[in-house]
């Protein structure tokens, strides 16, 4: 069985989630966006009292505020960090610009593992399935459970990720959150921002999901 904590981080109230196989305790954390060392220690000192042992640093995309605290649990805790293989480039000596214009102290190591679609995240007794879900950026990934999603900032709680930053596609995004659309309606989602809702109340009541919306973009459908 798997256990979920949430932690609200950085500047941007970014969502960091301890993702914990409760028969092992063997865990991975997830968009680790903190703003500094004093926040990021203060977090793993509280996961790391509940014995846990952390396994994988997992990103959902490569932007500071999901990446800035990489160095720091790895320091630590001395995990790997993974993230999509089109989103590498933002980790390493990118990452230190990218820090530095979205207001973050500290920024990420390069990734250790890069992954695609269909990959496997396994801990403990867990797999977490790797769905390719850009749009928001180009290595955007959601993470497929037994009956959960984490959604990074592809799907959020009433909205939708950004597509007008560089690297953004609406019409990689309209298709991503088709995908994500054919998940079961009682699926928990786990965003990369705001609360947790279910793919059953984005399909009834997100505005952006809706076919008066969809319908303004009906070349990408």
């Amino acid at each position: 069985m798997m256990h979920v904590e949430l932690f609200t981080v950085g500047p941007l109230f970014t969502n960091c989630y301890i993702a914990t196989c409760l028969n092992t305790k063997e865990s991975i954390i997830i968009d680790p966006g903190f703003k500094g060392e004093r926040e990021g220690k203060d977090i793993l000192d509280k996961i790391l009292e509940k014995g846990l042992k952390i396994k994988y640093i997992l990103n959902t995309h490569g932007h500071p505020d999901h990446t800035s605290g990489n160095g720091i649990v790895k320091k630590i805790t001395k995990a790997p960090i993974l993230i999509h293989e089109l989103d590498a480039r933002m980790l390493g000596e990118e990452a230190k610009e990218l820090a530095r214009l979205f207001g973050y102290e500290t920024c990420s190591p390069k990734a250790d593992i890069t992954l695609s679609e269909g990959d496997t995240v396994n801990f403990g007794n867990i797999k977490l399935r790797v769905l390719h879900t850009p749009g928001h950026s180009k290595g955007s990934i959601s993470l497929i459970g037994e009956n959960c999603v984490f959604t990074g900032d592809t799907l959020f709680a009433g909205s939708i990720g950004r597509y007008d930053f560089p690297d953004s596609s609406l019409k990689e995004l309209v298709a991503s959150l088709k995908k994500l659309m054919t998940l079961p309606e009682n699926f928990i989602v786990y965003p990369g921002h705001g609360p947790i809702t279910t793919i059953g109340e984005e399909k009834r009541n997100n505005p952006f999901l809706q076919p008066d919306f969809l319908r303004n973009f009906r070349e990408y459908l």
